[in-house]
């Protein structure tokens, strides 16, 4: 976010006001802001690309949620979930993923985190067998 867009948001928080674009009334706002970065905010404080203000103003409760890489004992459990959600939304068959295939997945280097999980278990479902084995998530997964 530039750091005029920064001030904007600040300006509404502080004052609990908003103004539409090419509008000249003020309209009264009553928001809570949830804000996810990826960034490490006070380095980008430290190297002036976000105002240290408005971090004051958003930094009401802090949740640090580690990389996928720090907590590979909850792959299974987001594997089976990616499967449920999925397969409701696709209507396809319902696989399984086998020991060996979950095992494979735990010790992959997870750069694009969840999100990339996701779109493997996706890959894996749509390409796969009737059970996702090792050998599925060697040949379809790309870099494992």
């Amino acid at each position: 976010m530039s750091l005029s867009a920064q001030a904007k948001v600040l300006r509404a928080l502080q004052e609990n006001l908003i103004q539409r674009v090419g509008g000249d009334k003020s309209i009264k706002i009553d928001v809570r802001v949830i804000a996810a970065t990826n960034k490490n905010l006070k380095q980008e404080i430290a190297e002036g690309r976000f105002r240290e203000d408005l971090f004051h103003r958003i930094a009401v409760i802090l949740i640090q949620v580690p990389p996928l890489n720090d907590r590979r004992e909850d792959i299974p459990l987001l594997i089976n979930y990616f499967v449920e959600q999925i397969s409701a939304t696709q209507a396809g068959q319902k696989k399984t993923f086998s020991a060996e295939a979950i095992d494979c997945l735990k010790n992959y280097d997870w750069t694009g985190n969840i999100r990339e999980l996701r779109n493997v278990v996706e890959r894996l479902l749509i390409l796969g067998g009737a059970e996702i084995s090792k050998k599925d998530v060697l040949q379809f997964a790309n870099k494992l």
